[in-house]
């Protein structure tokens, strides 16, 4: 079932809930822009889709696993950090500004912090989610349900 992120009510539940992401990690990313090449080999060239989905795992018995799901994706920055490095995330951030909804692998941004945070972030139109069950592990998701 898919629950929706509309108002800053639903993000406090949201965030809550999942404890701000503390000890979870991006686990995989799938992009579907619209645009394909279809089997005469034209092309329908246009990114009228846009759907970023996002699954994260975490170190929860209850619910150790979502789907986050971005419509009208608006722009992806993918900070993954340096190998030496871990990649948990220990707190995030969600913000509507300006009809779009950003989400930040890091706790306690403002809307002024946006332009310049050097982490992951992600602006969409639209955000849902979903919790997974019983598909923790290494084994890739979008993958396993071909």
């Amino acid at each position: 079932m898919w629950n929706e992120i509309i108002d800053n009510n639903d993000i406090t539940k949201f965030m809550n809930n999942f404890y701000c992401f503390h000890d979870s990690c991006i686990k995989e990313l799938k992009y579907l822009s619209g645009a394909y090449v279809d089997e005469d080999l034209s092309m329908y060239p246009i990114n009228d889709r846009r759907i970023l989905k996002v699954i994260i795992q975490r170190q929860f018995e209850d619910t150790s696993m979502i789907e986050l799901e971005f419509e009208g994706l608006r722009y992806l920055k993918l900070f993954p950090i340096d190998n030496k490095y871990t990649c948990e995330i220990l707190d995030s951030t969600i913000i509507l500004k300006n009809d779009c909804i950003y989400w930040c692998d890091c706790g306690g941004l403002s809307e002024t912090d946006l332009e310049n945070y050097d982490g992951t972030i992600i602006c969409a139109s639209k955000l849902r989610w979903r919790a997974i069950d019983k598909c923790m592990g290494q084994k890739e998701f979008y993958l396993s349900l071909v």
